[in-house]
């Protein structure tokens, strides 16, 4: 999604889905797009595993993003200073963060502003996800 769009979206949801789960997923909604159907473009993080799920997004990380969104720090430096991390930690994360798409970063003078997009991140979790 383009980061306009981004940000007219107001929910993350993050899933765990095994890979045939996705694909089926995918696969009925290119059947839908096919057939003139609308299908819903809710942006979407999908986990192959409840593992997966909680080695990317730990409590740790999930406090930085709510950091994020609710202080507007206006860089990296910034950010680990509302954290009270370390630059280069706080950095790492972000990046990988802006790989997955939960947030982007916004150029301001040599400066990266970190920002996150949604209000509300929405995990659903079926239990035989956890089996």
């Amino acid at each position: 999604m383009e980061r306009e769009q981004l940000r007219a979206a107001s929910t993350l949801v993050v899933t765990v889905k095994s890979s045939d789960e996705f694909h089926d997923d995918i696969t009925d909604h290119i059947e839908s797009l096919k057939h003139g159907d609308s299908v819903d473009t809710t942006p979407t993080l999908s986990f192959t595993s409840y593992d997966d799920l909680m080695e990317t997004l730990p409590p740790r990380t999930l406090e930085l993003v709510e950091a994020v969104r609710r202080e507007s720090p206006s860089s990296i430096n910034g950010t680990a200073r509302v954290v009270d991390r370390d630059v280069k930690n706080v950095h790492e994360e972000l990046s990988r963060l802006s790989q997955l798409g939960i947030i982007f970063f916004e150029e301001a003078g040599q400066s990266k502003r970190p920002v996150v997009w949604f209000d509300e991140l929405v995990i659903t979790l079926s239990f035989d996800a956890l089996g």
